[in-house]
């Protein structure tokens, strides 16, 4: 049952708005996946499909061999958790807990071992008596969550749950969620447009633009190899840093020729490639030597974090960003050398924006 499986899923909004494109995804059993992109990618929409929310205009949904289209949100065995909590204020925490268990008329004396066990799992069992106001953004957080949890669904659907979240907290609630997946052990469908939530926490991402699929993988293929540009420009933060040029060869040697740069690249990675091909090399922050080279930039503004630095610099008259450890000292306006990882360069189609290379 918590397989789901969206088949040709397609979603039309009045006569032309197309919120998701003929969108096929197979969810494995107990994954925790994200859908990842921009605003109007149509994450929250797939989702809202799959809650039972929205109706699909063509294809179908799945849990496991079951079409699901027509089952009512109530018979999905889904529970949905939002970027609002929705508690209800006049109750309190136990209340909160206890309210879908009573519309499915459970026998009081279960509610109670639910409740606890739910106020266990989430360790908020000392603020049963307290009602929504007197708790942190955090600790309404969890109880929305177990108020989804004591439903023991299949599917858990979350909704950019921790947005209202300052930073801190959003960095706690990431592990909280991580052990909480651990511990019930079923099927995760989360959205968000945050992609350090989809790094962090899921086993597989799926990444949305104009509501189609653009990658589905796990996050370090996503990371390490973006099946095109969108994808290489969304993963990443700093974001890669794009150069448009050609390629040459001479010999064994391939080229990446621009009128900034000149790299050689690894004739193993890029075999194949056509000379006079326009192509985009993608270069992220980090792959970026500074102080060695045969490329001459000019820092601009260095941006101290603690652990890491990072250094915005020109080449000729094009803006980059670098990232290095926070023991190299630099200074705005100083001219400095700049190299790069040429294993690490990734290139794209100057036409389509799809990867190039062997590893495409």
């Amino acid at each position: 049952m918590s397989q789901v499986r969206l088949v040709n899923l397609r979603k039309v909004f009045g006569e032309e708005t197309v919120a998701v494109h003929n969108l096929d995804l197979d969810i494995v059993e107990n994954e925790f996946i994200t859908l990842l992109g921009p605003s109007g990618c149509g994450k929250t929409t797939t989702l809202r499909m799959v809650a039972g929310l929205e109706s699909p205009t063509e294809g179908g949904i799945y849990f496991g061999d079951q079409l699901v289209n027509n089952v009512p949100p109530a018979k999905r065995n889904i529970a949905m958790v939002f970027q609002s909590y929705a508690l209800y204020p006049h109750m309190t925490v136990r209340g909160n807990l206890e309210y879908p268990l009573k519309k499915r008329k459970v026998p009081p004396a279960e509610r109670q071992g639910l409740v606890a066990n739910a106020a266990n799992l989430l360790q908020i069992t000392e603020l049963l008596d307290r009602k929504p106001r007197q708790l942190s953004g955090g600790q309404q957080q969890r109880v929305a969550l177990g108020r989804a949890i004591i439903r023991n669904p299949e599917v858990y659907l979350l909704d950019e749950p921790l947005s209202n979240l300052d930073a801190k907290l959003r960095g706690y609630m990431r592990a909280e969620l991580i052990q909480l997946h651990r511990r019930v052990g079923k099927t995760m469908i989360y959205v968000t447009h945050d992609q350090l939530e989809a790094m962090t926490m899921s086993d597989r991402i799926a990444i949305l633009n104009e509501g189609k699929l653009q990658q589905l993988a796990s996050p370090d293929e996503v990371y390490n190899k973006p099946v095109n540009q969108f994808v290489a420009s969304f993963i990443g933060s700093p974001s890669m840093n794009f150069i448009e040029g050609e390629l040459t060869s001479e010999g064994d040697t391939i080229r990446f020729n621009s009128p900034h740069v000149t790299i050689d690249l690894p004739s193993e990675k890029f075999a194949g490639a056509n000379s006079g091909r326009r192509v985009t090399a993608g270069i992220r922050p980090e792959d970026i030597i500074l102080g060695s080279g045969n490329h001459a930039g000019e820092i601009t503004v260095v941006e101290p974090t603690g652990y890491e630095t990072l250094v915005f610099f020109t080449l000729s008259d094009m803006a980059m960003i670098a990232r290095v450890g926070a023991e190299m000292h630099v200074e705005s306006l100083q001219k400095i050398d700049v190299g790069f990882k040429e294993s690490n360069v990734h290139l794209f189609d100057a036409d389509t924006g799809e990867r190039v290379g062997a590893d495409a």
